[in-house]
């Protein structure tokens, strides 16, 4: 992370309070062949391990959703387990809510929720005994009943937990995390096997969390989650923070942004003659056609916008759609980490 100016007490005591997990240099080492090779000594070499996480900062400030994403094999499972005390760091410092999770304390554990994505939960209990179980572990719990009754497990208590579907086990594993009114709570792909109105249920939760203060951080392959949720955004690949800020930040159109300006043309005027996007200031503008559709992807200035709308005035043609579209978080993340499969 950036260096910081130096701080006078009160200031320094204002930060810490506002942050709730700070990560700064993180390292995590493997060995390069964990069957085959003993675990890396002093004297080991660059061949002998692997870098899961190599140099990672950031930091999740309490009352906010902080996005963690990368591709798979990028370094955020491994970096969220140091953060939850579950690996030790080869170096580097960790700090959540003031203390060192490796050496977490019963009394830091309580301030913490989990929700893992395979939910991690005992696959021969009904969800309301298992929540209600898990809420008997805290001095001062959440209300399952109203919890359980937001997520609509109550439609399915009666079931065990391995016969749920994935969305239904989410939701308990969900409910599980929340159970202690954590401060700080990690919640990976909580949304993943979910049909929209559970979704949408559960993101107007995220929301809520957030408003009372809570410490959100979030993993999830659904970037529209990311985008309509996260506060900060932190692009991880190859173990580093490829880019990290606002979402408003990362999707920020510079002067040569891609966007997409997708227009529809009425039946009428398929054959009206010489396109205005085949003009020769259009040449680095990639352009689609998929039959009334026409689709330009690139750099679209107002001077093309302008031609384009100018087309249509000259001609009388009126398009049946016509939308600009700048580029989304998915954009920033796929011009990151690549478009390849890993």
């Amino acid at each position: 992370m950036p260096a910081q100016s130096p701080t006078t007490p009160s200031t320094a005591s204002s930060t810490a309070s506002a942050s709730a997990l700070s990560i700064e240099r993180l390292v995590k080492e493997f060995p390069a062949r964990r069957r085959s090779r003993p675990s890396p000594g002093p004297g080991a070499t660059r061949a002998d391990v692997v870098h899961a996480v190599n140099g990672l900062s950031l930091e999740a400030r309490r009352g906010e959703v902080t996005a963690l994403l990368g591709p798979n094999g990028a370094g955020k499972t491994t970096t969220l387990e140091c953060a939850q005390g579950l690996q030790r760091p080869t170096s580097g410092t960790v700090r959540l809510l003031g203390q060192d999770p490796w050496r977490a304390s019963p009394a830091l554990r309580a301030r913490v929720g989990v929700m893992l994505q395979d939910g991690g939960l005992p696959q021969a209990v009904r969800p309301l005994e298992l929540l209600r179980h898990v809420a008997s572990l805290y001095g001062s719990p959440r209300n399952m009943d109203e919890l359980v009754e937001r997520l609509g497990i109550n439609g399915f208590d009666r079931t065990v937990v391995r016969r749920l579907s994935g969305g239904q086990r989410q939701r308990v594993a969900l409910a599980a995390a929340l159970a202690g009114r954590p401060e700080v709570v990690f919640l990976d792909e909580p949304t993943a096997g979910m049909d929209p109105q559970s979704r949408n249920i559960v993101v107007d939760l995220v929301q809520q969390l957030r408003r009372e203060g809570t410490s959100i951080i979030l993993t999830t392959h659904l970037l529209d989650d990311a985008q309509r949720l996260a506060d900060q955004v932190y692009i991880v690949d190859h173990g580093r923070v490829m880019a990290q800020g606002s979402v408003a930040e990362l999707v920020a159109p510079g002067e040569d942004a891609p966007a997409v300006l997708a227009l529809t043309l009425a039946p009428e005027h398929l054959d009206a003659g010489r396109w205005p996007w085949e003009a020769p200031e259009f040449a680095g503008i990639q352009v689609a056609r998929d039959e009334r559709t026409v689709t330009l992807t690139g750099p679209i200035t107002p001077p093309l916008l302008e031609a384009v709308t100018r087309w249509f005035t000259a001609t009388g043609a009126m398009p049946e759609s016509l939308s600009l579209q700048p580029r989304t978080l998915e954009d920033v993340f796929l011009d990151i980490s690549g478009r390849e499969i890993r």
